[in-house]
């Protein structure tokens, strides 16, 4: 095989050592890159059953519609209620009794 002196050399040397793994990373990481961002047109080409396109037609939500469902509501009388932490109990931080609640659940 390889003299004890070339091999000695060879893993000396710098650029077999950190510039050609590096390289390998860049072209490899460039070629798998490529065939995951390529999934994505293929998944626009797969054609939708036709009873599911119909369904998503009906249900189509516009921006325009909502306003018109949102814009008699009144939000004057709204309550900022903070939620509670993990280590605090929700019933006892949004003002219910835990008690009562244990009463009915029993």
């Amino acid at each position: 095989m390889l003299p004890h002196a070339v091999t000695r050399a060879l893993r000396k040397n710098k650029t077999l050592r950190y510039g050609v793994p590096m390289l390998l990373l860049v072209v490899g990481g460039s070629f798998g890159l490529r065939e995951f961002s390529q999934i994505r047109y293929d998944a626009v080409k797969i054609k939708i059953d036709s009873e599911l396109e119909k369904k998503l037609k009906m249900n189509k939500v516009s921006l325009e519609s909502e306003y018109e469902k949102m814009k008699d509501s009144a939000f004057d009388d709204w309550k900022n209620i903070r939620g509670p932490r993990p280590w605090e109990d929700p019933d006892l931080l949004q003002g219910r009794n835990p008690e009562v609640l244990r009463t009915k659940t029993a």
